[in-house]
């Protein structure tokens, strides 16, 4: 912003139920909005500065809408700001990431449809964050902050106030107010955006936005729930549901971001599923059953309830006359190579899905499908509730045949309801 001018107006002491803030208003030549700093105590320019900046929301900062976390941050910028007796809030009039609040409505409509936060913003003709934080350092700079403490989960803010001349000395961590509204919201900030959530007192890495595809692979999620001591369910063949409602509300919206979802015959037998997208709007994804005997039923609602006809993965052994009554129903059965214990092979099927043109791969489970793509390194990320129970049942996780031990990289934890959500990248180390 060349021949920037910011201008302090005035300033007006405002009480409030975490303390006493000076509300501080700025004019400037280049937005003519009205951007406002609230400020408490002295600043010393010597002493690093408690600093928030914050981005209007009409929406959470004053209806508290629940499908965002804006108002109950500004909020906890005010109270630690206020605890400390001396900081600055920067109220920046960026409404909606700096797409303004006519467009943000219409990105909520575009994420009703199933658009996470990101590509609203995109098909919408904007950036997936628009905002400068020029005036933000203009206005840091006339209050006599020299270097800052700043309250966000954001590293691109961080790297903007850097690049402007304020030094950023710490991040102090903003813990994020998840509500089943808000879930998938969040995850897209951290998968997509690079945000740093911390919720227990430690500030994670950020999670990359995950690849379309590796080395003629489609990207492999895994994603499954089991309790406390390691268990899916009491025993093989049985179902129990283990997640709660704000978690499995999160696994519909993970389901949306891939472009198929891949079970074992054997979830399909103890569960009957559907593998739909229910809890939030958005895509389905193709259904993947691998079943190397072909003992799919013909009544499983996946064949007579789910929108799109699923892709049996199967081996040459299978019954032909099965494959036929499948294929009547609708289903594409495909024919892979058998490993030495008669399963399909999974490398094998994941280069065929990548020639279909799949490039993400969630996969659910159950317990053999899980340890496969284990044992053979096919996990790119990894996504596991934990339920707050003691089962002593079938272990999620088997025997991995010294093929390395996966590692979680940078990870990540969040509470949805009573789960705990653990994620993170998969590297392979070696067992020695």
């Amino acid at each position: 912003m060349n021949n920037l001018l910011v201008e302090r107006k005035t300033c007006a002491r405002i009480p409030t139920e975490v303390g006493e803030f000076q509300l501080c208003y700025y004019q400037n030549n280049q937005d003519q909005k009205e951007h406002l700093a609230l400020v408490v105590g002295e600043i010393d320019p010597q002493i690093p500065t408690l600093v928030r900046i914050h981005s209007e929301c009409f929406t959470g900062d004053v209806l508290g809408s629940l499908r965002c976390d804006c108002g109950p941050q500004l909020h906890e910028a005010m109270q630690q700001i206020a605890q400390a007796e001396a900081g600055v809030i920067v109220y920046l009039r960026q409404e909606g990431r700096g797409i303004g609040l006519l467009d943000k409505l219409r990105a909520y409509n575009l994420m009703d449809e199933g658009y996470d936060t990101v590509d609203a913003n995109l098909k919408l003709g904007h950036q997936a964050d628009a905002r400068d934080y020029t005036i933000a350092v203009r206005i840091l700079q006339d209050l006599g902050v020299s270097s800052v403490r700043l309250l966000t989960n954001n590293p691109s803010k961080i790297e903007s106030l850097e690049r402007l001349g304020i030094p950023v000395v710490e991040r102090v961590p903003m813990p994020p107010a998840l509500t089943v509204e808000n879930a998938a919201y969040l995850a897209t900030k951290v998968e997509r955006m690079r945000h740093l959530m911390n919720l227990n007192g430690r500030s994670p890495a950020p999670l990359p936005k995950p690849k379309a595809a590796l080395n003629g692979r489609p990207f492999v999620t895994l994603s499954y729930a089991q309790s406390v001591d390691g268990s899916i369910t009491r025993q093989r063949g049985e179902p129990m549901a283990l997640s709660g409602q704000e978690s499995m509300t999160l696994t519909h919206q993970l389901r949306t971001g891939h472009d198929a979802l891949l079970v074992g015959i054997g979830t399909v037998l103890a569960d009957d599923p559907r593998l739909t997208v229910r809890l939030v709007a958005g895509p389905d994804p193709q259904p993947i059953i691998v079943d190397s005997q072909l003992r799919l039923p013909l009544t499983a609602k996946l064949l007579t309830e789910h929108p799109r006809k699923p892709i049996v993965a199967t081996t040459a052994a299978a019954d032909p006359h099965k494959e036929a009554a499948l294929q009547d129903r609708g289903a594409q059965v495909v024919r892979l190579p058998a490993t030495a214990n008669g399963r399909v092979s999974l490398p094998t099927l994941l280069e065929w899905l990548h020639r279909l043109g799949i490039r993400r791969l969630m996969v659910e489970g159950g317990a053999s499908i899980i340890t496969s793509f284990l044992a053979e390194q096919l996990v790119d990320r990894l996504v596991i509730t934990v339920a707050p129970l003691l089962v002593g049942g079938l272990n999620a996780v088997g025997n991995l045949n010294g093929s390395g031990l996966p590692q979680l990289q940078n990870p990540h934890t969040q509470w949805l309801g009573k789960d705990m959500i653990l994620s993170g990248d998969v590297r392979w180390t070696d067992e020695n």
